[in-house]
C-alpha cells in the first residue's frame, strides 16, 4: 500500500474519530469550541506558513480582492458546517450527523447540474433518487426533517462547490478561510472571558489542554489529506471519503448507544444502497473513458 493511500486513510480515520474528541468538550457551549477551533487553527497555519518560509508566496496568492471575496463565503459555509457537527455531535445526534457525510457526496453531484449544468449519465440518477427516498424514510421516522444531517450536507456541499472555484490549495485555503474568521472568534472569546461564561482558563488545565488541541486535531488530518490527494487518483479518494462517516456510525451506534432500530436500518439502507451504485456506477464510467480507442483496423 503506498505512502498516498495510507495517508488518506489516516486522514478520514481521524476525521472519523472527531466525534469522541468533541464529546470530551460536551460541558463548553458548541458556539466556544468553534471560536477556538477557527482560533488555534488559523495560529497553527499561520504559523506553518511563517515556519516553511511561504508567507511572501501566501500574501501575493491569497490577498487579492477575488481570492478573499471567493473564500469569505466559505468560510461563512465551514464555520456554519463546524458548529452544527460539534453541537450534533454533543447533543446526541452523531448518528445523524454521519447521515449528512453520507448523502453529501450525492448532494454533490446535483449541485454540479443545477449551478454548472453538468449533465448526469442515466444511471446516475438512480442513486440520486434512492438517497432522496431515503431522507424521505428518514424524515417519516425521526417524525421530523433530519435538519442536521441536511444541514451538514448542504453547507458542506456548497462549501466544496465554492472550493471548486477557489484559486488556492488546502492548506493556504484553509489559513484563508479560519484568518476571514479569526477576529470575530477573537471578539467573541474576549467577550465570553470578560464577562465569566467563557470556559477557557475556568474549567481547569485539561480542558484548556483540548480547546488548544482543537486546532492541532483540525491541521493534522488537512495536511495529511492535501498529501494524499496529490499521491493518488480521484477515484481512490471517493472511496476513502466514507471511512469518516462509517466510523462516526458505529461511534454513536455502539460507544455512545444512540437510537438505531430495524426503521433507522431500512432508511440509512436505502441510502448505503443508493451510494454503492453511485460508486460503482461512477468507477465503471471512469475505467471506460479512461480506455484507448481502438485505431482503425483493430480488432
Amino acid at each position: 500500500m503506498n505512502k498516498g493511500i495510507l495517508s488518506g486513510i489516516a486522514a478520514y480515520a481521524m476525521w472519523g474519530v472527531f466525534p469522541i474528541y468533541w464529546k470530551l468538550l460536551h460541558d463548553v457551549p458548541a458556539v466556544q469550541v468553534i471560536g477556538h477551533r477557527i482560533s488555534w487553527s488559523f495560529v497553527l497555519l499561520i504559523t506553518f506558513i511563517l515556519l516553511t518560509r511561504q508567507w511572501k508566496d501566501f500574501r501575493s496568492t491569497a490577498l487579492t480582492s477575488k481570492t478573499l471575496a471567493i473564500y469569505t463565503l466559505a468560510s461563512i459555509l465551514l464555520t456554519i458546517n463546524w458548529l452544527v457537527y460539534v453541537w450534533g455531535v454533543n447533543a446526541g445526534f452523531i448518528v445523524e450527523t454521519s447521515l449528512g457525510y453520507f448523502i453529501n457526496p450525492l448532494l454533490s453531484v446535483l449541485l454540479g447540474v443545477v449551478f454548472l449544468h453538468e449533465r448526469l449519465r442515466p444511471t446516475q440518477w438512480i442513486p440520486v433518487a434512492l438517497a432522496t427516498a431515503g431522507v424521505t424514510y428518514l424524515t417519516v421516522v425521526y417524525g421530523r426533517l433530519p435538519w442536521i444531517a441536511l444541514t451538514l450536507a448542504f453547507s458542506f456541499g456548497f462549501y466544496g462547490f465554492v472550493k471548486k472555484l477557489a484559486p488556492l490549495g488546502s492548506l493556504y485555503g484553509l489559513t484563508l478561510e479560519t484568518g476571514i474568521v479569526f477576529p470575530f472568534a477573537l471578539i467573541y472569546l474576549a467577550f465570553v472571558g470578560f464577562t465569566g461564561t467563557g470556559s477557557f482558563i475556568h474549567k481547569g488545565a485539561g480542558n484548556d489542554f483540548l480547546l488548544i488541541g482543537a486546532g492541532i486535531v483540525t491541521t493534522i488530518p488537512l495536511l495529511m489529506f492535501a498529501s494524499a490527494a496529490r499521491q493518488i487518483p480521484l477515484t481512490v479518494v471517493g472511496l476513502l471519503q466514507y471511512i469518516a462517516p462509517t466510523i462516526q456510525f458505529l461511534i454513536g451506534v455502539f460507544l455512545y448507544k444512540e437510537p438505531f432500530d430495524r426503521a433507522h436500518l431500512i432508511g440509512f439502507g436505502i441510502v448505503w444502497v443508493a451510494l454503492i451504485i453511485f460508486w460503482v456506477e461512477n468507477f465503471t464510467a471512469n475505467r471506460v473513458s479512461a480506455e484507448p480507442i481502438p485505431e482503425m483496423g483493430e480488432g
